[in-house]
């Protein structure tokens, strides 16, 4: 069953790529928008401007056990992974329950590879995101980009001409 969503969404133009249509934000927690288990600054303000455009959904393991008390306040679903279970087939999987060409993305693992390249493959947005704990090489390559920092990843949905300059042929 795909979800459907009421906001407005972000449309990214960019051209000889290809148009962006977002209507959900499918991101890892961990090390994606965390740092050591902690959200990292800024972070929290451009998710809580983004729920207002777009449905953001958070996947993780939550390796630190602290993302439902650090995302607290911020408008998203939280999908906590099963333990024992492979971890990229459970994101790829919950991603499928949204139109992944409408979807925009996040991760930094080897177990984002799976949902990112989804993502990437269906005409959506996918972006690796290096948060000072490193980025798997399979993330990076199943990405349309790889960009420093939450705030900066976050940022690219805000203005979305950065994600055009970056993009664009």
């Amino acid at each position: 069953m795909r979800m459907t969503v009421s906001k407005p969404g972000i449309t990214i133009d960019i051209p000889r790529f290809g148009d962006r249509h977002i209507k959900t934000i499918v991101s890892d927690y961990t090390g994606t928008h965390s740092r050591g288990g902690q959200l990292v600054s800024g972070a929290r303000q451009r998710l809580i401007r983004l729920a207002k455009l777009v449905d953001i959904v958070i996947l993780t393991s939550d390796s630190f056990g602290t993302a439902k008390k650090q995302l607290k306040g911020i408008p998203h679903q939280f999908e906590r992974l099963r333990d024992g279970k492979r971890a990229d087939f459970q994101k790829k999987k919950l991603v499928e329950r949204y139109d992944p060409r409408y979807v925009a993305a996040f991760g930094n693992g080897n177990n984002d590879r799976l949902m990112l390249k989804l993502v990437k493959k269906a005409g959506g947005l996918a972006i690796a995101v290096e948060n000072g704990e490193g980025c798997a090489i399979e993330a990076l390559l199943n990405s349309h980009l790889l960009i420093f920092g939450s705030p900066n990843a976050l940022d690219l949905l805000l203005d979305s001409t950065r994600c055009t300059a970056t993009l664009r042929f």
